[in-house]
């Protein structure tokens, strides 16, 4: 990959600002009023430092070739794709998904709330019923519209959200859309979920309160004391929502993430899950602890009422998927996952890398600086990797990382091949960290610094 950058002027305006920029455009024309925002994208894009929207050209494997958002071309390792347990392109999925669309076509043609339901997506709810020990189920297109629609479907004007500072976009627009009594509380920190709760409780005994976190959270990895919320929440009388989208399935001896590690799977009134990680499809659901909460958020959370079903071969992907993560093969899976994420945060660390949270399919290395990471990024796709570069104001300003995702099927060669070439292409760029290998600080003090 190759991108020619016409002069330095150019590319030092590819190297600042950021998408807040640009989040609230002034003027009465909307349209017009965008061009700014495209005005600074196509920089940073014709400097190749656009490090969003590419595109795979085969599918995604622990290799596969990729093109740019402006169509240049790369080949090489990759640990930019969700697909934790290396499912998506697994001979027995493929095989059900072909049989999916002999019996039904390829589109469910309607909404849940309609005719959009097949056997096989009825069939699906009672498999992830099944796995989460009797839990109620709800299927969703989306695992962000299952997000949405678990805080959507329940809370109403009077109520109140409290949710983890990071909690991803979905539960925070379900909030928005519900309710105006909308509250942050510091990442992972119970005691101000407590003293949260008992400011709210103080003035309003009559309405809910909905305690909003995650078993995993994507840009950090790292998990909550899912008890200690439980216990906050039974002592000021609030429901505890779990969104369980990055662990289920790939985590655990049992493949139920940190609410099964933490014996916490039957204390969550709502968990959200998501199909696009671990199991080898778009999609996702809500699971609730009664038959009453269930048909209740089929008809009242918009996002399964006035949208499509899940198509057949959707269902049918998704429910093999967790037939083989529930299973034998799928027990080895998730051994050789955690194999791969514990040899790659130990290589890393040995290489002076930093890598943040704890042991996930989401291995974050920083990167610190914004301008600084866009030119690593870069350079690590010249060199033939692919990982995903995440920054401001997705993360701290100056802490920008890249998120690495890791796969089963990833090979012990391949992951010494990401951590040289990420060496590399940071030292490259202007990056400066720890070689504790050598007792050293690697200072890679080239473009970044000259630009």
């Amino acid at each position: 990959m190759q991108h020619n950058n016409k002069n330095s002027s150019e590319t030092n305006s590819a190297l600042v600002g950021s998408l807040r920029d640009y989040r609230e455009p002034r003027g009465t024309d909307i349209i017009k009023r965008v061009t700014p925002f495209f005005d600074w994208q196509d920089t940073r894009r014709k400097a190749g430092l656009w490090p969003y929207s590419k595109s795979t050209d085969t599918a995604p494997t622990t290799t596969c070739t990729a093109k740019d958002d402006d169509g240049e071309e790369v080949s090489g390792i990759n640990f930019a794709s969700q697909d934790y347990m290396s499912l998506s392109s697994h001979p027995a999925i493929k095989e059900v998904a072909n049989e999916a669309i002999k019996e039904f076509g390829v589109h469910s043609a309607g909404s849940a709330a309609l005719l959009g339901n097949t056997r096989l997506s009825l069939q699906l709810e009672s498999t992830i019923s099944e796995f989460l020990e009797g839990m109620e189920v709800v299927l969703y297109p989306t695992g962000w519209s299952a997000g949405f629609a678990a805080v959507q479907g329940f809370i109403r004007p009077n109520d109140h959200v409290l949710l983890d500072v990071l909690s991803h976009s979905c539960l925070q627009e379900g909030a928005k859309a519900a309710t105006q009594n909308i509250y942050f509380h510091g990442h992972l920190n119970v005691k101000s979920v407590a003293r949260r709760l008992a400011r709210i409780r103080a003035t309003d005994t009559e309405n809910a309160i909905l305690v909003v976190t995650e078993s995993l959270f994507s840009m950090h990895s790292d998990t909550p004391d899912i008890g200690a919320l439980r216990a906050a929440c039974d002592e000021y009388n609030a429901t505890l929502l779990v969104d369980a989208a990055h662990d289920i399935g790939c985590i655990g001896e049992d493949g139920l993430g940190h609410l099964g590690l933490q014996g916490m799977l039957h204390q969550a009134d709502l968990i959200v899950g998501s199909f696009s990680k671990s199991f080898a499809s778009n999609g996702g659901f809500v699971a609730v602890g009664t038959r009453a909460a269930k048909e209740y958020l089929k008809y009242y959370s918009a996002t399964q009422t006035f949208s499509n079903a899940l198509s057949p071969v959707q269902s049918a992907i998704v429910m093999k998927a967790f037939n083989i993560i529930g299973s034998e093969e799928g027990r080895v899976r998730r051994q050789s996952l955690m194999d791969n994420i514990l040899y790659m945060r130990g290589k890393m660390s040995e290489s002076g890398l930093e890598v943040l949270g704890d042991p996930s399919p989401i291995v974050p290395v920083k990167v610190g600086a914004e301008g600084q990471a866009r030119l690593a990024s870069l350079k690590l796709s010249q060199l033939g990797a692919i990982a995903n570069l995440v920054e401001y104001p997705a993360v701290p300003q100056g802490g920008a990382r890249f998120r690495v995702q890791v796969m089963a099927d990833h090979s012990r060669p391949e992951i010494d091949l990401l951590i040289k070439k990420m060496i590399m292409a940071m030292e490259d760029s202007g990056c400066q960290f720890q070689n504790f290998k050598e007792g050293l600080p690697l200072n890679c003090n080239q473009s970044a610094q000259a630009a």
